[in-house]
């Protein structure tokens, strides 16, 4: 028995790990060719957001919402290939599941 709870801390211990990794890298997403630009760390908080000043059109502020949504899930899709790639086979046990939010073991 004690070989299955040492198993589980060591595991845990690798997750923390990897999400502790994935909270310092960074990944970038961009919509309109460039026009917006989102980095999120590799645990998907948004971190940074540029916006080019020939997207802010104020007659047209529908197009600049659109183009930041697209590109907040632009990066939020590499922020999540990361994770495959850094938790592999730990992301399923730690609850991951594809979404972001929720990360807790």
């Amino acid at each position: 028995m004690g070989s299955l709870l040492q198993q589980a801390q060591q595991m845990q211990q690798q997750m923390e790990e990897a999400q502790r990794a994935l909270g310092e890298r960074k990944v970038t997403g961009s919509a309109g060719g460039g026009l917006v630009t989102a980095t999120v760390t590799g645990l998907g908080e948004l971190v940074d957001l540029k916006i080019s000043p020939e997207a802010a059109d104020p007659q047209d502020t529908e197009t600049l919402a659109d183009l930041v949504i697209a590109a907040v899930q632009a990066a939020n899709e590499e922020a999540e290939k990361l994770q495959k790639d850094k938790l592999g086979p730990l992301g399923a046990l730690g609850g991951m599941g594809g979404g972001m939010p929720g990360l807790g073991i």
